[in-house]
This record gives structure tokens, sequence and C-alpha cells, in this order.
């Protein structure tokens, strides 16, 4: 969700009442490292700018470039915070937050960031990351154990119903955990986390279609056996890309593969890396440290009590 009209009087006013010109272009680099407002304008470096102009110039050009709701993430985080030592009181800026509110976002006031508002549209990039933008991620593998043998012993028709509806489970699951689903391939998923605590939002999403799936076998399987499947968490670095091929290239998201492969069936594998961020009340319910090819992880498998 690319912005393109929104009305960013609100903004251009915030700005205009509440800061310098050489604060203004400040702000905009650390939307964007690389923005240079001499160079979009053709005026030579330091010469004076009116702060109207400068005011529209570095919204016009940051909204056309993507970075618009990164900009104004800074602007409340520096309002909340201040800036190098000193406080900021940005006039206007809760107009700021609603106008981009009605373009379709939600605010976290938990972490200060933006995303797109799920109720009206949910797209692989969160309607805020642009080709090649990376972040710090966590991803969710997950991938049906025996496909083959569950294809071949049952007809088209079941198989078709069963997996749309493991589809559908693991869409809502990491849905409600602020995560995308950005691949499904026959037997598999993959799935991104990147905003809200993200560790336990995969962790959970990986713990609850564990449990999904128990009573789904349970309750509802067309199929004449048990669907089992395998789960992997890793996080690190990942370059987005709209090109699905391209985002099953990051080393994390192969680092989440390897540690599905690690897991028993119906289980969760995850990364010591990931392990680290869980609180202790999670943690109690994973198996011990455990070590095979170099990697340390830790598994989660559904406990019945009798």
């Amino acid at each position: 969700m690319r912005i393109k009209h929104v009305n960013s009087g609100n903004c251009k006013k915030c700005l205009q009442l509440s800061l310098p010109v050489d604060m203004m272009i400040r702000f905009a680099e650390i939307a964007n490292p690389d923005y240079n407002i001499y160079r979009r304008t053709g005026l030579k470096e330091g010469m004076p700018i009116p702060n109207q102009t400068a005011a529209e110039r570095i919204v016009a050009d940051l909204i056309q470039d993507g970075y618009y709701v990164d900009f104004v993430e800074a602007l409340v985080k520096i309002d909340r915070e201040g800036y190098m030592g000193r406080a900021y009181d940005l006039k206007g800026l809760n107009n700021v937050v609603a106008s981009l509110a009605a373009e379709g976002y939600n605010f976290d006031k938990v972490t200060g960031q933006f995303f797109e508002n799920q109720q009206e549209q949910i797209s692989p990039n969160w309607g805020r990351l642009l080709e090649g933008d990376e972040r710090r991620m966590t991803v969710l593998r997950m991938d049906i154990a025996g496909n083959s043998a569950l294809v071949r012993n049952n007809p088209r028709p079941k198989i078709e119903k069963a997996y749309g509806d493991i589809r559908n489970i693991v869409h809502r699951v990491v849905t409600s955990r602020l995560g995308r689903l950005w691949s499904w391939e026959g037997d598999g998923a993959l799935a991104a986390f990147l905003f809200g605590p993200m560790e336990k939002m995969a962790i959970y999403a990986g713990m609850d279609i564990i449990h999904e799936l128990f009573f789904y076998n349970r309750i509802r399987n067309p199929l004449d056996s048990p669907i089992n499947v395998r789960l992997g968490a890793q996080i690190g670095q990942v370059r987005y890309s709209d090109n699905e091929i391209e985002r099953l290239k990051n080393d994390a998201v192969k680092q989440a593969v390897f540690l599905e492969n690690l897991a028993t069936i119906n289980a969760l594998s995850v990364s010591f890396n990931l392990c680290i961020n869980m609180d202790q009340n999670t943690l109690n319910n994973f198996s011990g440290e455990k070590i095979r090819g170099g990697c340390k992880y830790r598994l989660y498998t559904m406990r019945i009590e009798k």
C-alpha cells in the first residue's frame, strides 16, 4: 500500500510551526539517509531555503520516494524522546498521525510503528517495505510431513479440501500475530514477522498452528490419516522483495528451513537466538537445549495432561 494521495497539509504545517529548516532536513535524513534537498531542488549546497518551501518539498519528496510513513514514525519518536538531548514539541503531530490512519494505517503505541490496517488490506510488505529494504525479522517455516504419502493415498478432492483448510488456519494464525504469509507451496509455508514483539509473535504462531492442527485432525480432517507438520523459526536480517522467489533466498529463511528439518513430528524448532528473547514461562514449555549441525535450538511439542 504505497501512499499517493495522503493529506500532507497537516505534516507540512507541523514542520513549519515546529522546526527550523536545518532540523527538517536532519529528520528527513533519518527516514531516508540518502535524502538531499539541494540535489532534489537543484539549489547550491548551503543556500538558504524558506521554511515553507522546505516543508513542502521534504514532504512531497518523501511521499514520492515511499519514505513518508518512516518520516512520521521518526517525528513521533522525536516528539516523545527528543533528539540529541534536546526536546522538540511538534505542533499538530496528532493530526499527522490521524491523516495516516485515514489512509488505512494503524499506529502501535508500544513500538511507535505504523502498519496497514488488516481489516482493509493484507499485503506481503505490511504496506511499508520497499524493494530491497533490509530489516530484522523473524521467519517461520512449516512443512507438511509425509506429503507424498498423503497425496498418494487420498482422493484429490479430499486433499484439496484438507490442504485448503490448513492454509486457512496458517493464514489466520499468522495474520492474527501481525505476520504475513510469504509463501505457500503444496506441502509447506513461509511466514514473516516484523511488527510488535516479533520474536514472540512468530513463536506463538508456531505453537498455535500445532494446537489448531491437533483439533483439526480429530474433528474436521477428511483424510484417512492425520496431517502432521514440522516447524522452524529463526531471526535475522531479511531483504524484502516483491518477488516471492527472491524472498526465499534470504539466509534467515534458509536457516529456518534447516531448523524445520531438525524438528520432530508436530514440533516447533526454535533457534538459540530466538530462545534468548523468550520469557521464562514460555521457555518452560520447550525442551532443553539441543545441538545438531552446529546449530543450537530448542523444541516445542504439544503435551496433553492425563
